[in-house]
């Protein structure tokens, strides 16, 4: 997961394809990940986690259907979890988010 130049992100996708697949549970951040990422990218990821957080708020699971709450909840989840380790990081690197 080599980040890609000319703006790409991890493996050469873009960042809002990154934090997507963070949602979907198909990519994980961690500081290993982000070391790879210079600081505008870092900032980028931000953003689109945080977008991607918005919209997985808005999704729409009704009360009764429990896989679709279960399913909304792990990928709030996984965001959230990725939103906090890009802090930490940012922080740690002096990157103002």
């Amino acid at each position: 997961m080599a980040a890609g130049g000319g703006g790409g992100g991890a493996g050469g996708k873009s960042m809002k394809a990154v934090a997507t697949d963070v949602g979907d549970g198909y990519m994980v951040i961690n500081p290993l990940v982000l070391k790879k990422f210079d600081k505008d990218m870092v900032k980028e990821l931000y953003e689109h986690l945080n977008k991607a957080m918005g919209a997985a708020r808005n999704i729409a699971a009704p009360l009764t259907d429990i896989l679709a709450m279960r399913q909304k909840n792990m990928k709030l989840q996984r965001l959230h979890n990725a939103i906090i380790i890009l802090r930490h990081t940012a922080r740690e690197r002096r990157i103002p988010l």
